[in-house]
């Protein structure tokens, strides 16, 4: 099926942007190889191959990948043994963009030093704690209101505004039960009053730094629900992004798609997080762009030129989200939202719905950024997960 020259991509997580990557991956003539922690999840529906295994278990990481020995290693997610894809990438393992980058990235407290401490990048105030008692006086220090989160985790999960000394130990609480991993540890930043926030896709590649126009997005409860492109900014906010984010996305090094995301406010751009790989808001990418972020990424990856990113029509993304968890489901009013012009919807394929879980994302085009956004939210209106 394949020939001997073929490289071989192992995907580590295989949600929706995973099966994204691997789809562009295939277009290039990739062999793709998808692992997640459940079965049949939405990469594993399109790649060549599957493995289900606990990627925060480093022998059950390291078993997979010196069976299939792929070209390269893809991480998609956070929740990852990454001192396993360190060992690995020091014994010649190609970890994308690098196992350092995975690392960091990973962890909240060592992407902040890093960008704060070491590159000199504005962020929010910040500090951590262990315990309780710990995360009350780290209250105090940075003051109320302020954003509490797990030093690990994803798509906004244990992300808590603090506004009172009362709430503290519910901020504790939901933060130890949404982070990832074992760790008992939190991030305790400063509330930045910032006019909006937004995601610069920023790609290292063969052909140098390049970046995507700035995409806007609404989050609700640390979870995107709306993202657009492209979110107008001056040109010197334009700038002070791109800075702060080849600054970043330099430290961490390899090839590859970033998420960079930043904080605009009166007094300036201020750094919040980066992903490297393909980011959520970054869907809307797949109807505003030549070339999307899934392929982007690809491209960069194996190492191919990127002369240009074009941005070719204004665009939103709608997630469509589900309210329950069931086994079973269905997604209901699809024909009417695709009744609605300039629309298309991905499906995820996901095998089972959990409360505020990702099923599905409304795509919208438009002459501008606000009629995108407003004929997405009427299409995205349509749709409902419903369990019959």
């Amino acid at each position: 099926m394949f020939g001997t020259q073929t490289k071989k991509v192992m995907l580590l997580g295989a949600g929706e942007l995973g099966k994204e990557i691997i789809i562009e991956a295939q277009r290039l003539g990739l062999e793709t190889i998808a692992v997640d922690r459940y079965e049949n999840a939405p990469g594993m529906q399109v790649a060549h191959r599957f493995y289900v295994v606990d990627m925060l278990d480093g022998g059950e990481l390291r078993r997979v990948i010196e069976q299939e020995k792929p070209d390269l290693v893809v991480p998609e997610i956070e929740a990852i043994a990454t001192e396993t894809l360190i060992d690995l990438e020091n014994e010649g393992v190609h970890i994308v963009p690098t196992a350092k980058a995975v690392n960091l990235t990973m962890d909240r407290e060592g992407i902040r030093r890093l960008a704060s401490e070491e590159l000199g990048i504005p962020t929010a105030q910040y500090a951590f704690a262990n315990t309780l008692e710990e995360l009350r006086d780290a209250v105090e220090e940075i003051g109320i209101p302020c954003v509490i989160k797990p030093i690990m985790s994803s798509s906004g999960k244990g992300q808590t505004v603090c506004r009172s000394i009362e709430d503290v130990e519910w901020s504790w609480n939901e933060a130890i039960s949404g982070g990832r991993g074992k760790k008992n540890r939190v991030i305790v930043e400063e509330f930045i009053h910032f006019e909006s926030e937004i995601t610069l896709l920023t790609v290292r590649s063969v052909s140098g730094t390049t970046y995507c126009a700035p995409i806007g997005h609404v989050q609700k409860d640390g979870d995107y629900v709306e993202s657009w492109q492209p979110h107008y900014m001056a040109e010197e906010q334009i700038a002070q992004s791109q800075e702060i984010a080849k600054k970043i996305t330099d430290a961490l090094g390899g090839y590859g798609l970033f998420g960079v995301e930043l904080f605009l406010s009166p007094q300036g751009v201020y750094f919040s997080e980066v992903s490297p790989r393909p980011h959520d808001t970054g869907m809307v990418t797949m109807v505003t762009q030549d070339l999307s972020e899934f392929a982007l990424h690809v491209r960069a990856i194996l190492g191919y030129p990127i002369p240009s990113i074009q941005l070719v029509r204004h665009g939103s993304s709608h997630t469509i989200k589900a309210t329950k968890e069931n086994k079973t489901y269905q997604l209901a009013g699809i024909s009417e939202s695709l009744s609605i012009p300039n629309i298309q919807v991905r499906v995820f394929g996901k095998p089972e719905t959990k409360v505020g879980r990702r099923m599905a994302v409304v795509l919208s085009s438009g002459e501008t950024v606000e009629d995108a956004r407003k004929r997405g939210s009427l299409a995205a209106s349509k749709i409902s997960v419903t369990h019959e």
